[in-house]
Parts: C-alpha cells; structure tokens; sequence
C-alpha cells in the first residue's frame, strides 16, 4: 500500500457502511410504499415472484423467518388481493402460492423502482470501481459468513 495513502479506521468503514444501508432501507421504504403494500409483505411478494414453485416452508428459509411469519404474511398477501393459496394436487400437505394480476403489477412496478435506484445510487461509478466495489463487499460477505458461522456452532455447543 502507498505511505502516503490516508489510512481510515475500521470504525469509519463500519460506520460508513451502517450509514449507506440505513439510508438506503429509508430511500427504498419511501419509494416501495408507493405500490401500497407493506415493506415485509413486499419482500415475501418478490420471494415468491423470484421462485415461484416454493413452499411456504422453503420461502421461510430463504428468507431466514419462521414459518408463522411467513403465514401471517401470506394471509394479508391474501386479503389484499397480492396471491392466492391453493391446496397442491401432489401433496395434499403443501400450499401452492400463486400471484394474481394485482400482486403481478405491484412485481413490476417494484422491479421499476429497484433498477431505477440502482443506478442512482451508482451514478458516476466507473465499471473498474464497481468491479472494485462488488469484490470488497464480497470480502465483507464472506467474513460475515464465517461470524455467523462460528456463532452457530457455539450455539450448537451449549
């Protein structure tokens, strides 16, 4: 590393980091309220619009909530015209989850506002400095990976 290069604390990274994903999570709520479905509603929305097939019990774990929260969610997806549940043919057990034309229409108007953020938020970014970017946060992924890890298998242990 050059010598001269200002050397910046792990606190203001962090700090920096916090800062972007606060304020970003602000600018998002604000723009997904628009297409009048509730923030955690909305995830699960775009869930089941990404995997289609999935279970209540496989979009519980991909979302890392329980399957009750995943329940009381569908049920206002429900009441509010987002999805349908059906009984699966195959196994009388499992919910078929399906979106309607009005859940279809909020899918793509929140596709609109996520590409149109992303380029404002990356506005002036050159394609070296976003290769860059996306590489550092890799790094920080994959040692927030490895916490989470560790902090599993102590839990495992006690």
């Amino acid at each position: 590393m050059d010598s001269d290069a200002i050397k910046i604390s792990n606190k203001s990274i962090i700090h920096q980091l916090i800062f972007f994903a606060v304020k970003h999570r602000k600018i998002m709520l604000h723009y997904l309220n628009e297409t009048g479905v509730y923030h955690a509603q909305h995830r699960l929305l775009m869930e089941i619009a990404h995997n289609p097939s999935a279970s209540q019990i496989d979009l519980a774990r991909s979302m890392e909530v329980s399957a009750a929260t995943i329940a009381v969610s569908l049920k206002k997806l429900r009441k509010g015209g987002y999805v349908n549940k059906e009984i699966d043919e195959g196994d009388n057990r499992l919910n078929q989850i399906t979106i309607t034309e009005k859940g279809k229409k909020v899918v793509e108007q929140s596709k609109q506002i996520f590409e149109s953020t992303e380029r404002k938020v990356l506005d002036g970014f050159t394609d070296e400095e976003k290769a860059a970017l996306f590489s550092l946060l890799q790094k920080l992924n994959a040692n927030l990976v490895k916490m989470e890890d560790e902090l599993n298998s102590k839990n495992e242990r006690e």
